[in-house]
C-alpha cells in the first residue's frame, strides 16, 4: 500500500498544479488507475493495435515513434517523469494506433482506460479542465516544433531540445535524439563537438 501510496503522490501532485481535487474526489480519480511496469525495450502501444490507456509516466523514459515505407524510424516524442504518453487519437477514437510507444528504460506508469476517463468527466468535470489544458499544451508544443523545424537552425533546435528535456541527453542514446531532431547521428555529434568546443 505504501509502494502505491507514493506514485498516487506524483500524480496527484502532476495534477494539483492545474486543479484542485477534494479528498473523495482525489480517492475517487486513484481508484480508476491501474499499474503497468514495463520493461526495457517492451512496448506500450505498437502500430496498428488500438492504444487502450492514456498512461503517465511516474518513472522512467519512453519514445513514440513512426516506422516510414523504407523502414526507417522516426521519433516525435520522449516522455519521462511527469508526463503522459501513448497514441493520443487512437486513444481518443479507439482506432488502430499510427504509432509506436516503447521504453527505453525500465518504467513504471499508472494508466486510465476510456470507459473510467468518461466516468472521470461526470462525476468530477474539472478534470475535462485538466485534460483539455494538457491537450492545448501538447497541441502548441507540436505546432512549435513544426515552425522551429521550419525556421530555427540545427544549433537551435539542438539547444531547444535541451531546454525541453533537461538531462534526457545522458538518458537516451544520441542517435534517438537525433532523429527526434531530424538529423543523422553524425550531424548531431558535430554539433554536440562544437557546443563542448565552445565552451570556456
Amino acid at each position: 500500500m505504501i509502494f502505491f501510496a507514493s506514485m498516487y503522490d506524483a500524480i496527484l501532485a502532476h495534477v494539483g498544479q492545474l486543479i484542485h481535487l477534494e479528498p473523495d474526489e482525489a480517492d475517487y480519480f486513484t481508484s480508476l488507475l491501474r499499474y503497468k511496469l514495463l520493461r526495457k525495450r517492451q512496448y506500450l502501444v505498437q502500430a496498428g493495435d488500438v492504444c487502450k490507456f492514456d498512461s503517465f509516466v511516474v518513472r522512467g523514459c519512453l519514445r513514440t515513434y513512426f516506422v516510414d515505407e523504407r523502414g526507417s524510424e522516426h521519433v516525435v516524442q520522449f516522455a519521462v517523469e511527469n508526463w503522459w504518453t501513448g497514441d493520443l487519437y487512437s486513444f481518443l477514437t479507439q482506432s488502430p494506433a499510427a504509432y509506436n510507444t516503447d521504453a527505453l528504460e525500465d518504467s513504471e506508469l499508472l494508466q486510465i482506460d476510456q470507459a473510467s476517463l468518461d466516468e472521470l468527466y461526470r462525476r468530477v468535470p474539472k478534470f475535462e479542465r485538466f485534460f483539455r489544458i494538457l491537450s492545448q499544451r501538447a497541441f502548441v508544443a507540436a505546432e512549435q516544433r513544426v515552425i522551429a523545424t521550419i525556421s530555427q537552425t540545427a544549433e537551435e533546435r539542438y539547444r531547444n531540445f535541451l531546454e525541453r528535456y533537461p538531462a534526457l541527453d545522458q538518458r537516451v542514446p544520441q542517435h534517438l535524439i537525433a532523429s527526434y531532431l531530424g538529423f543523422t547521428p553524425e550531424f548531431l555529434s558535430r554539433i554536440r563537438k562544437q557546443k563542448t568546443t565552445r565552451k570556456p
